[in-house]
């Protein structure tokens, strides 16, 4: 070790607090922690799933992983309650600046040979010209891609006009590929597109250079150690939501699930990232979901098309998707100019943001340059569409999976009696992090019913994958749901059975197979904040009534939109005596 040795990570102003610290150079990830004894640098992503460990938080002198916590400890990176230990590198400050010895790195790992290309697996034929496009229905979308999984083995391709899409349910492939995000593959070109053309080029499908400030930002305004901080949104929302509910109950109204869940997940994520109070549950008339509701079925409906008829005829159904996209960003600059105006005449909010937009707009890019007004209302459009969309449709989901099962209803009731006593929703973060049947509960949903039930992404550079080569360029889809329910990784795998969740298993329980979230370093950054709504909303569901579903479980059918929701889905409430 010597002073050439050590390199530049940051600027010393730029790192407040003890972190951890997500920070990048020579296209190696690093987590920085400041401690008593100094600054400490590690190894940046888990070993367990590839998650940025700078994403994770300290407590009691350990590091934290986010995705599965995994604990190390920060004295030399052993990991606390298991085997394996983070690689350490001498960390010092100089000149106003953190920097750090990583000659003693370990080089990259060379990706394992390859044993046949890709482009040899089997799938349909199809048609001349058009290849499987009339085949794909995009509401159904999900259940084709699974049905073809079973016919034509785990990894399989089909052809819509001359673009060939791979997909693969093999978990070991897909875990390979996320923990390879985003150097080796990044979002598929097909959502990129897409998106883009849309206006939206958000930290969703950022990538290189443009990704890691974004994701910091995200990631810093959803981060579990700020939940305290966050925690009186979502008790004010969910507080409305049960006067909501009680009123409706009394009247013996029928309740649509999904539309009473996206008022819940909208106003705690405008609450939450815009500072602004929507009260989509008390007022009345135009909603921003509803603009929503048609931005993202048309985003999902163009990313698997097979001819792009929207770029030269504009349909009705293409100017109402213009017309609800302009809605949205005029609602969201006139947020942005309502936080600008915020900040003018309270310049010292600037060194302490109160929330997303707060950061977005004084925050700077590395290369010291403000983000575009461009770059922060495609934030805030990802923001509002991945808060409102995925958490709605698991507690709907879970809602159905209830209905069906009223031991599970009495067992969130009686933790619900024994954790908050007299209140119906959870008082504090920590109350409803004790909640552990609620996110039983929401687990076996999401294994059951994943929101997003694939992933896309594009290989950026020639390389392999379990064994194929796969030339750049090529995009490969990978099903979440199958290995979730595969009987060798889950006990009567088609069963709802929270008690998996809670250490009673009774056979196979592999919680590898489960990924709701993502996983590697482009995990989703607002898993924390989704897990804890849906458990407050549970708990306060079971708490305050009894559910019953109107018509029977085989009337509900999952739709494909983007990501995947439960249609005709429909309930009544019964106040608890």
């Amino acid at each position: 070790m010597n002073a050439e040795s050590f390199v530049r990570v940051a600027r010393s102003d730029e790192l407040t607090g003890d972190g951890p610290f997500a920070l990048s150079t020579n296209d190696l990830d690093i987590a920085l922690v400041r401690t008593q004894s100094g600054w400490r640098a590690f190894e940046g992503r888990c070993p367990h799933q590839g998650a940025l460990l700078g994403e994770g938080e300290i407590e009691a002198c350990a590091l934290v992983c986010r995705n599965h916590r995994w604990r190390f400890d920060l004295a030399d990176g052993a990991r606390i309650g298991g085997p394996g230990c983070l690689a350490a590198y001498p960390a010092t400050e100089r000149d106003g600046a953190v920097v750090v010895d990583l000659s003693g790195a370990a080089p990259a790992a060379k990706p394992a040979a390859a044993r046949r290309p890709l482009t040899s697996v089997p799938g349909p034929k199809g048609l001349p010209v058009l290849g499987s496009a009339l085949q794909l229905d995009t509401t159904r979308l999900h259940l084709i891609l699974e049905e073809w999984s079973r016919a034509y083995g785990p990894t399989y391709q089909f052809r819509v006009r001359s673009n060939v899409v791979y997909v693969t349910r093999d978990l070991a492939m897909i875990e390979e590929a996320l923990r390879a995000r985003p150097e080796t593959f990044r979002r598929s070109r097909q959502a990129d597109a897409a998106l883009s053309e849309a206006g939206i080029r958000g930290v969703f499908n950022a990538e290189g250079v443009a990704w890691r400030p974004q994701r910091k930002l995200a990631v810093a305004a959803l981060a579990q150690r700020h939940l305290k901080a966050l925690y009186p949104h979502i008790l004010t929302v969910a507080g409305r939501l049960r006067r909501r509910w009680g009123q409706a109950a009394a009247r013996g109204e029928t309740l649509d699930v999904v539309e009473e869940m996206k008022r819940f997940t909208v106003d705690v994520t405008t609450l939450i990232a815009f500072g602004h109070d929507a009260n989509t549950i008390d007022a009345p008339g135009d909603r921003i979901q509803d603009q929503i509701e048609i931005v993202l079925p048309t985003i999902a409906r163009r990313i698997v098309s097979p001819f792009p008829l929207w770029r030269y005829v504009r349909l009705p159904r293409d100017r109402r998707f213009d017309a609800a996209m302009a809605a949205v960003r005029r609602w969201l600059e006139s947020m942005l100019s309502e936080t600008r105006a915020r900040l003018a005449a309270a310049p010292e909010r600037a060194a302490a943001p109160t929330n997303f937009i707060e950061a977005m707009t004084v925050a700077v890019d590395e290369d010291g340059r403000p983000f575009s007004d461009e770059t922060i209302l495609s934030n805030l459009i990802t923001m509002l569409i991945a808060g409102e969309d995925t958490t709605a449709y698991t507690l709907s989901w879970a809602v159905h999976e209830l209905s069906d099962n009223p031991r599970w209803q009495a067992e969130l009731r009686r933790e619900a009696d024994a954790v908050l006593a007299g209140a119906d929703v959870a008082r504090d973060a920590d109350a409803a992090g004790r909640l552990r049947a609620a996110d039983a509960v929401a687990a076996e949903t999401m294994r059951l019913r994943p929101a997003a039930p694939f992933f896309g992404v594009t290989a950026a550079v020639d390389t392999t994958l379990g064994g194929f080569s796969v030339p750049k360029g090529a995009t490969i889809l990978m099903l979440m749901r199958p290995n979730a329910v595969d009987p060798g990784r889950s006990a009567d795998p088609d069963a709802f059975r929270p008690e998996r969740w809670l250490g009673e298993p009774a056979g196979p329980h592999d919680v590898a197979a489960y990924a709701p979230f993502g996983s590697g370093p482009r995990m989703c950054p607002g898993r924390s904040l989704a897990l804890i709504e849906m458990r407050v909303v549970l708990s306060m569901l079971c708490k305050a009534f009894t559910v019953e579903r109107v018509g029977p479980a085989e009337a509900v059918a999952e739709r494909f939109g983007f990501t995947m929701s439960p249609s005709g889905l429909a309930v009544r409430l019964t106040a608890r005596a």
